[in-house]
């Protein structure tokens, strides 16, 4: 279904080249860095797995399934839970293998949004830029929140088993919360050489976390459901009376764990040979995701005991925490909240990473406010430690609507959902319109099935965007309406007045990190000042060297502004 070079014909927009020998020849990746304007500022130190790993991470299955689990059985009962999460995962395949197209064509940090400026017209670009930019960074950075406070809600509920008399209040679990936020900025402002490790020790967390929550969960739990009730149980108690709604509610825990592959894309400036390997990055997290958990989930149905006691009235929260206790006992269940909380560190972490290199690619275009700040890059850890800093204050402050609402957990879930497939929608759309003829695809490519895959996922993205911004409970009321669109609609019409006011009259799009900059005039970069030595040793040797030499003192004349973030500093 998917090829791996490159078969269109040529054109005047094509990044494909053909060497001597007739064979294809894609350009290296500084090329296509400079194509949009750009130059490398970052180290190339991430692998195809360090890639693949953070993607994973965003997608965590221990992080996203768990804290949403006891809502969608609820909503839908057993059926939702397992055949939800096997319908989101083959449309999020789909939406991913769209992504992945379009990436390995662009493999630049940035992702959607620099895509968006290729495949846009070119009236259309900045707008279209800007809306793809916002609802990216809002996606990443929601569910930096969302990751957060999930593991508070796990250490609260870990304490809450361990003495029932002390239930940590909603605002010591937001005190919670902001201190692991912090953590996850302090880790982050570190080399990326270390963040790779890090990513990697959360790749083989979740796998082996995962391994021995099936196992020791399955071989522990006495009175296990049945086969029937895992896969065809049923029960809505959401209030509402129509089940297929009810159903439909329930596929929130599933789309938004799988969510946040697209991270893979935005660190591409880190990776190498990131047109090969960050398309693999997303699809391997996708995949990987949605096989480890589907096991996950049809082993934890098969520990329910009592589906109304231990889900529908319990009053531990997260739910899943009750599950564990009834059917390991106290001792188990620490160690498989550890496990849990240990996923969801990693993810958060994971996401602040992700989020931080959008903040920076946005920034270096003038998208975003305190853009001179964000766009830094810190000359010892090489890594954008303002624009860090800024997604965690920005999560934080989403964070205090965990205190106000009682259903604030599922709107923040929903507005990280409903940004990141809007973010999504956009670059596919103009994949599948207007850029239909002149795309030019990478190494990874989808063939003759492109617009069939497109056109399904753009019609999943609706579907799934319209319906978590609907209610979950009824009947409705102020503390348990869906507040997702007030916070989407907020921050999106906040970026869309700071465009149409100030921002237009600077941002026109990608491309800002090779312009001439008026504090290096005079500052010739190391690469100039080789060249200037090779021409002046051609000259040594031979006259008839002497225009090839003027050409390359020129390129050294313009080389003085392509200095890297460290000699800017």
């Amino acid at each position: 279904m998917v090829d791996m070079d490159r078969t269109s014909s040529r054109s005047t927009n094509e990044i494909q080249e053909v060497n001597e020998s007739g064979t294809p020849k894609f350009q290296t990746e500084a090329e296509i860095l400079a194509s949009f304007g750009y130059k490398q500022e970052m180290n190339k130190t991430m692998s195809t797995i360090s890639n693949f790993s953070i993607a994973f991470g965003c997608c965590s299955i221990l992080s996203g399934l768990t804290p949403l689990w006891g809502d969608a059985m609820v909503a839908g009962g057993s059926i939702a839970v397992v055949w939800g999460w096997v319908l989101v995962s083959v449309f999020t395949f789909g939406v991913g293998l769209s992504l992945a197209e379009i990436c390995s064509a662009y493999p630049i940090t940035g992702g959607l949004y620099i895509w968006v400026s290729k495949l846009a017209p070119p009236e259309w670009v900045p707008i279209m830029c800007w809306l793809t930019g916002w609802c990216n960074w809002l996606g990443l950075t929601v569910a930096i929140t969302s990751a957060d406070l999930g593991l508070a809600q796990f250490i609260a509920s870990l304490i809450n088993i361990s003495d029932s008399n002390e239930s940590p209040s909603i605002y010591w679990q937001y005190g919670i919360f902001v201190v692991i936020a912090v953590v996850h900025g302090i880790i982050n402002s570190v080399s990326v050489r270390y963040n790779g490790f890090f990513n990697q020790a959360s790749l083989y967390w979740h796998l082996v976390g995962t391994l021995m929550i099936v196992i020791v969960g399955l071989v522990l739990t006495p009175n296990k459901a049945s086969g029937e009730w895992v896969f065809t149980f049923f029960q809505n108690d959401t209030g509402f009376s129509a089940s297929g709604y009810a159903f439909l509610i329930g596929l929130l825990q599933s789309q938004y764990t799988l969510s946040g592959f697209d991270s893979a894309a935005h660190m591409s400036d880190e990776t190498r040979d990131a047109g090969r390997s960050a398309p693999r990055g997303i699809l391997y997290a996708i995949g990987t995701s949605a096989i480890v958990g589907f096991i996950f989930l049809v082993s934890v149905n098969f520990c329910v005991q009592d589906f109304q006691r231990q889900i529908v009235d319990t009053e531990i929260y997260p739910t899943m925490t009750q599950v564990f206790l009834d059917g390991v006992g106290y001792k188990w269940t620490v160690v498989f909240t550890t496990i849990v909380m240990g996923a969801m560190f990693f993810s958060g972490s994971a996401l602040t990473l992700g989020s931080s290199r959008m903040v920076y690619a946005f920034a270096r275009d003038g998208a975003m406010p305190f853009s001179h700040y964000l766009k830094q890059i810190h000359p010892k850890s090489q890594t954008p430690i303002y624009a860090v800093w800024f997604n965690v204050t920005f999560a934080m402050v989403v964070g205090l609507l965990y205190i106000i609402n009682e259903t604030a957990f599922n709107a923040i879930v929903s507005v990280n959902t409903i940004a990141s497939s809007l973010a999504y929608f956009i670059p596919i759309a103009l994949r599948l319109t207007v850029a239909r003829k002149t795309f030019v695809r990478g190494p990874f490519h989808l063939g003759p099935f492109s617009d069939i895959i497109n056109v399904t996922s753009l019609c999943w993205i609706l579907l799934t965007s319209a319906l978590f911004v609907c209610p979950t409970e009824y009947p409705v009321t102020p503390d348990n309406m869906n507040y997702a669109i007030v916070v989407f609609s907020g921050v999106m019409g906040a970026s869309v007045l700071y465009y149409r006011f100030r921002a237009r009259k600077w941002f026109h799009g990608p491309g800002k990190s090779m312009e001439a900059d008026s504090q290096l005039e005079g500052v010739p970069s190391e690469a100039s000042l080789e060249k200037k030595e090779m021409a002046a040793n051609t000259n040594a040797h031979s006259d008839s060297f002497s225009q090839a030499s003027g050409s390359d003192n020129e390129a050294s004349k313009n080389e003085k502004y392509q200095v890297n973030q460290v000699e800017r500093a």
